[in-house]
């Protein structure tokens, strides 16, 4: 797939990590994303079908396993047609009252990461709601003399 890609002369960019914002970035028109095509896992799917519930957008998904075992495990609590089925946004968040939010920690097509500014933080985050199909931006400067946050590599 990827060889065919590029062969149209397509831009492609390969991702290890962010498959959420990956998944979400197409239906935002300032992204200059087109599409997402990869693999993931089943709470990413869940918190993108929400953001893209939000936006009005879809996608299509399917179990995919890594292992035969989990395979059998997962094969042992479903039914047979739904391990092959697509699913799509409307059957992985059900209902008007979706929320999704985000903070980019990196950089990403979504959002910008955190930039740190002497001792002052600055995050970017996005509030989406579906029954308003509402984006909101939260642009915030964080004094890191007055906030506590608590690291994990100190007890």
């Amino acid at each position: 797939m990827v060889r065919a890609v590029r062969e149209t002369g397509a831009a492609l960019r390969m991702i290890s990590d962010g498959d959420i914002t990956a998944a979400v970035a197409p239906s935002l028109p300032w992204s200059g994303i087109d599409l997402y095509v990869g693999m993931g896992g089943s709470p990413e799917a869940i918190l993108a079908a929400a953001a893209l519930k939000c936006l009005g957008g879809d996608m299509q998904v399917r179990m995919w396993f890594h292992e035969e075992s989990h395979r059998a495990q997962v094969a042992a609590q479903v039914a047979s047609e739904d391990m092959e089925r697509v699913y799509r946004v409307n059957e992985l968040v059900v209902g008007e009252s979706a929320l999704f939010c985000a903070t980019g920690i990196s950089d990403s097509a979504l959002l910008p990461g955190i930039k740190l500014i002497g001792r002052r933080a600055e995050t970017h985050s996005m509030l989406l709601r579906t029954r308003t199909r509402t984006v909101r931006h939260i642009h915030a400067i964080h004094n890191l003399d007055h906030k506590h946050i608590a690291l994990r590599s100190r007890p």
